[in-house]
């Protein structure tokens, strides 16, 4: 049996898990619709997430995908948290506040979350995806024994190698132009930052796992064009921001809609992580002399919310996470239902031409 024919989908599109953006109604149509949603569970508390979970399940009968982040454990710099700190103060002073006085990290590495753990082993998804790291080996062998399908983000062969060694059922091929951040395993080591093209192309011939393309793709075209390289199938994620049963706020909306499409920055400023977001404010800060060094992730995200905060209270949404791959441009606002079934007419389309 194919990786689309045991997820039972109409059409082989992964709708990305995008945490904070995605939402259990949104994967719950996409579902529906033929493809596979997801939610992001990694900014979530487990008690959150098996409430996301059940949403979910209330909308659909159909397999779904939850995703985690499998981060390295950051190690608290309180020097270098200080500096960072100063350096945006006169950024919040802008906006009548004040840069917190300490940062924590705000998320926990599901490596680190027995919670999380005992929870999805108790209402067991249908399909488990795993970014920036892979899980340890007893968290995988326990997943398995749920029958889930696993899947871990990759950027490079080397990763691609490591999760396959790990038990993964498929590897998404996360290219540069991906939206959001990186899901590289380790961001001390030099980044090759392959393209979907290439990455989907060399993990397909050099990996014995399914390949799931990620990066730039908005349209049937697009996903075609994927599978002509070997993929199983495409993930979308910029492509679902500007659906209504997505999260995303009116300034990410219009900002997804405007001229800042079509300049998306890889920076590592947001959150301590590099992740590709639209051109704005945040963005243009790395262009700053002097700039400190940035905190481990996620604790530079504390800061970057709390600017975010103080700056949106005073009507300015240039420091919003307002993640979006090179595909931005190419984004078309419609319910989610019905932009599978749009992308499933492309694809045929696609198909058509090619006979």
């Amino acid at each position: 049996m194919s990786f689309v024919e045991q997820l039972g989908l109409d059409v082989p599109v992964l709708q990305a898990p995008m945490a904070g953006v995605s939402t259990p109604v949104m994967a719950a149509a996409v579902s529906n619709a033929g493809a596979l949603g997801a939610i992001g569970l990694g900014a979530a508390t487990a008690t959150t997430a098996r409430q996301m979970i059940e949403q979910v399940r209330a909308g659909t009968s159909r397999p779904f995908n939850v995703n985690l982040f499998v981060h390295t454990t950051p190690k608290g710099d309180p020097a270098c948290d200080a500096a960072w700190l100063a350096w945006l103060q006169p950024l919040f002073a802008q906006y009548g506040a004040t840069a917190p006085d300490t940062l924590d990290a705000p998320y926990t590495s599901f490596a680190d979350d027995p919670d999380m753990l005992r929870m999805l082993l108790e209402v067991r998804p249908p399909v488990i995806s795993f970014h920036f790291g892979l899980p340890l080996p007893d968290q995988v062998a326990a997943l398995r024994g749920t029958g889930a399908i696993l899947l871990a983000t990759v950027t490079s062969l080397a990763e691609a190698h490591l999760a396959e060694k790990a038990g993964m059922d498929a590897i998404i091929a996360q290219g540069i132009e991906a939206g959001g951040h990186r899901g590289a395993f380790d961001t001390t080591m030099p980044d090759d930052a392959l393209g979907t093209t290439a990455l989907t192309r060399l993990l397909v011939r050099k990996s014995a796992c399914p390949v799931v393309a990620a990066g730039g793709i908005m349209d049937g075209a697009g996903v075609a064009a994927m599978l002509d390289l070997g993929a199983v199938a495409a993930q979308m994620g910029t492509a679902f921001i500007p659906c209504p049963e997505s999260a995303a706020d009116a300034a990410y909306r219009q900002a997804l809609s405007g001229p800042a499409a079509y300049h998306t920055r890889l920076t590592a400023l947001i959150s301590g992580r590099p992740a590709r977001a639209l051109a704005s404010r945040f963005t243009a800060l790395a262009d700053q002399a002097g700039r400190p060094s940035t905190p481990a992730y996620p604790i530079a995200y504390a800061a970057g919310k709390a600017l975010h905060v103080a700056a949106k209270a005073c009507n300015e949404s240039g420091f919003g996470a307002y993640w979006a791959g090179q595909g931005a441009p190419l984004a078309r606002p419609m319910p989610a239902a019905q932009l599978v079934h749009a992308l499933k007419q492309e694809l045929a389309h696609a198909r058509a031409q090619q006979r």
